[in-house]
């Protein structure tokens, strides 16, 4: 897993590559002093605090930043959430991975609360999951923000979790087959650290033969909502069916056509989890600007005169 700094260093060095930030380099004095405001030009979630934080603690540890929204919270377009003082070079050789990073963040966590906020509707308490749909070598901000818009980080990588899906099934013959070859690998590999092993199911004969399966820890419901063409209502029809199969015996995850118009249709059969792609590779980046108000430029100190 690659950590926030060393994500926020590649991220700088492949923004100021060798030469640093030519333009700032050429324009603004070296102790030029800048102040600037964090400014929300639509509605959403604010996320991406620390990162942000990060991106100008590298570039130079004495920057000021001071955030005056709660990360996490919901706020209207025009809202100023945060001030940043310091090195105008530092503040505005940082500013556009600072916004993307931010922006990026943001559009996730406000996307992951209005889908709650649709579980939430139904009287559901499923807990909406990622997945692993995010952008290559972010995953450690994408499922940052989905947190903090009040989802659940599914497995990180193909390391932490099994998952038997579609192709793997095919690969051993059967589901059980699958099943049993998983089981045969964790035991002879000790050195694991216990991992949870869900299990894909597409199909009503798929799902009690999953049911049968004893060591699984949550069923994996596929594709299993349909949506008309020509009513746009959703067709739950076989979740449903598969849900009250189950029976509580395993927890359950339902996956595949989940979005904002499907999500309450969804939580309303009785899941335990749903897990929604949609979170991270379609993402709507929340528009967040960098206003600087106040560029002063400032003569260092002269000692021994």
């Amino acid at each position: 897993m690659t950590s926030l700094s060393v994500l926020i260093k590649d991220a700088l060095v492949e923004d100021l590559g060798t030469n640093g930030d030519v333009t700032t380099l050429a324009t603004v004095p070296q102790h030029a002093v800048a102040q600037a405001t964090f400014l929300v030009k639509g509605d959403g979630v604010v996320a991406g605090y620390e990162a942000v934080r990060t991106v100008f603690e590298q570039l130079d540890p004495e920057v000021y930043l001071q955030w005056d929204v709660e990360e996490g919270s919901f706020v209207r377009a025009g809202t100023p959430i945060g001030k940043i003082a310091g090195s105008a070079r530092a503040v505005l050789s940082g500013e556009r991975l600072a916004l993307n990073i931010m922006q990026r963040m943001s559009g996730i966590a406000t996307t992951t609360r209005a889908m709650v906020d649709k579980i939430r509707s139904v009287g559901s308490q499923a807990r909406l999951l990622d997945t692993r749909k995010t952008a290559p070598l972010n995953r450690v901000l994408d499922k940052r923000a989905v947190e903090i818009g009040g989802g659940v980080n599914h497995r990180f990588g193909l390391y932490d979790a099994v998952m038997i899906k579609d192709n793997h099934i095919k690969a051993a013959g059967s589901i059980t087959a699958a099943f049993e070859r998983v089981q045969a690998y964790l035991n002879g590999h000790q050195d694991l650290k216990p991992m949870e092993i869900v299990v894909e199911a597409r199909t009503l004969h798929e799902v009690r033969e999953v049911r049968a399966l004893d060591g699984v820890t949550r069923i994996l419901l596929d594709n299993m909502v349909s949506i008309d063409k020509t009513t746009n209502k959703v067709d739950a029809s076989v979740l449903q069916a598969a849900v009250d199969f189950i029976a509580g015996k395993v927890p359950t995850e339902a996956s595949g056509n989940v979005s904002l118009e499907t999500v309450a249709d969804i939580a309303a059969t009785g899941v335990d989890y749903i897990s929604s792609g949609m979170l991270t590779h379609s993402v709507n980046a929340l528009d967040i600007s960098l206003k600087i108000f106040s560029m002063q430029a400032q003569t260092p100190t002269s000692h021994g005169q």
